[in-house]
């Protein structure tokens, strides 16, 4: 990790991204796992969520109900909830030279609510720079599956929330959406091929952790 990223911050900022069922809950434990191991202090959080508040946005947005939730309201409630995060948490955190792992981040919302919503991504651009100024993640992993895999993955998982009950093709544009992304950052982005064996993921999260995170 360097002493001073292009974050503005002393610390590294992970995140971790993919579709329904592309394992990020078992990769993130293996990456905090290796972490530790390797005697690295990190904070660990998700999106939306990782304070109280923040939390209760991520209930309002992901529980089902009788009312629909306008597009833009679940666009504007996600990065509301992000604000509230980096403020009390990932801000902090980077301050005080301490890598954060963070499950989702604002690439999810270019990937749903962008590509599978289908809202204008100048919009989201305009968020993204009115909430975080020039803070971007330094190293993003994309856990990367087809969406039939994903789903019949996540359908295994007992209920779904509000966006997992979505149709395929809606999935279909969130992958698209995050691939995209990944194009456009390639010196950002690290690609791992969800759809393989358990190992094989960790195997190769350890190769890009190894390689970008522990560096120097």
């Amino acid at each position: 990790m360097s002493e001073q990223d292009k974050t503005g911050y002393p610390g590294f900022f992970l995140t971790i991204e993919g579709g329904e069922g592309a394992g990020k809950t078992t990769s993130i434990e293996f990456i905090s796992a290796w972490l530790k191991n390797q005697n690295i202090d990190f904070v660990q959080t998700r999106e939306p969520g990782g304070t109280p508040l923040a939390e209760r946005i991520r209930e309002l947005l992901l529980a089902p109900g009788d009312e629909r939730v306008a597009d833009m309201t679940e666009l504007l409630m996600m990065f509301a909830a992000r604000a509230q995060h980096l403020e009390s948490v990932i801000k902090p955190a980077l301050a005080a030279g301490k890598l954060v792992l963070c499950d989702r981040f604002t690439d999810a919302s270019f990937a749903y609510q962008g590509a599978g919503r289908g809202l204008s991504m100048k919009s989201l651009s305009v968020l993204e720079s009115l909430v975080q100024g020039g803070l971007r993640p330094d190293m993003t992993i994309l856990l990367d599956l087809p969406v039939e895999v994903g789903m019949a993955r996540a359908s295994g998982r007992g209920e779904l929330d509000r966006i997992e009950l979505e149709k395929m093709d809606f999935f279909v544009r969130v992958r698209q959406g995050y691939l995209s992304r990944a194009a456009g950052e390639p010196d950002r982005f690290e690609i791992v091929n969800a759809a393989h064996s358990i190992q094989q993921v960790q195997d190769a999260l350890k190769a890009v952790l190894e390689s970008r995170v522990n560096h120097g």
